[in-house]
């Protein structure tokens, strides 16, 4: 009987030790990040044409060169903010006016008058207002710098610290969005974030899988102005929201539990033997 008993522990060990290693394997499948990736192994990376400039976005655009007094006329005035006051001229936060793009998606530059800039990287915007400047023969020499004042992501869901993040300059990845989120929770589906785009007058959701690899294809790997990534929950987090909060809330664990008991069961059957 004591053989019999001693048999039985050992046998319910092992099923125990089957069972964790089964659900740890589960668990690492739906937790980790780009399982599918070779290491060590050069890939070419698809050169990121940068995100272009939409109506509605605020723009800066400064242009200089040698002889500042030409350039000045291309250039708007710097805005002087004081706490509690309008804006004035002077000492306080300085600000730059910026240029909003209009729904034909053009913007009015001083002395050239309307510039088409929708469908441009702000490189090709600079270049086109360079061109134009130096055909007027305004100035030989201009450098034009653009630059986006109101690229911002949202990001929400299941992450640490869901919020809007404004952006400085004009990339930025899916990956680089989450972190600044402080990553997802553990409550968070790897396997089905969305992207959601709005671009052209039509809306694009995007579905990308953070276990594969294959999201550095995906058209959303490069995020643009106003993207916003959405974190599903997975069922574990969904399930909580019936679950009273002072029992289990886990319906994973119910599950490991059953599956614990139903093969200790069939072993213990197996064991004994039949009359």
């Amino acid at each position: 009987m004591k053989f019999l008993t001693r048999k039985l522990s050992m046998s319910a060990a092992v099923a125990l030790a089957l069972v964790m290693a089964a659900t740890s394997c589960s668990t690492y499948k739906k937790i980790n990040y780009l399982q599918d990736i070779v290491p060590d192994k050069s890939e070419r990376i698809a050169i990121n044409k940068g995100i272009v400039i939409q109506p509605k976005d605020m723009i800066s655009i400064v242009v200089s060169s040698r002889n500042p007094e030409l350039s000045m006329m291309f250039n708007l005035p710097v805005i002087s903010y004081q706490a509690g006051s309008e804006a004035v001229s002077g000492q306080g936060t300085q600000r730059l006016l910026g240029y909003v793009v209009d729904n034909d998606g053009n913007i009015d530059f001083p002395v050239l008058g309307l510039v088409h800039a929708a469908g441009l990287t702000r490189w090709e915007l600079a270049n086109q207002i360079k061109s134009m400047i130096m055909e007027m023969d305004y100035i030989k020499d201009p450098v034009v710098t653009v630059e986006f004042m109101n690229f911002k992501i949202s990001v929400m869901g299941e992450v640490t610290s869901p919020g809007t993040y404004t952006i400085e300059g004009d990339k930025i990845t899916l990956l680089q969005a989450i972190s600044l989120a402080k990553d997802l929770t553990i409550f968070g589906r790897r396997d089905n974030v969305s992207v959601i785009r709005e671009q052209g007058g039509e809306r694009t959701i995007y579905q990308v899988d953070l276990r594969s690899a294959s999201l550095f294809d995906s058209p959303a790997y490069y995020l643009q102005q106003n993207d916003i990534v959405y974190v599903e929950p997975n069922k574990v987090r969904a399930g909580q929201s019936t679950i009273n909060e002072n029992n289990i809330k886990s319906v994973s664990l119910w599950v490991s539990i059953g599956s614990f008991l139903t093969s200790l069961a069939v072993l213990i059957v197996n064991l004994i033997p039949a009359n």
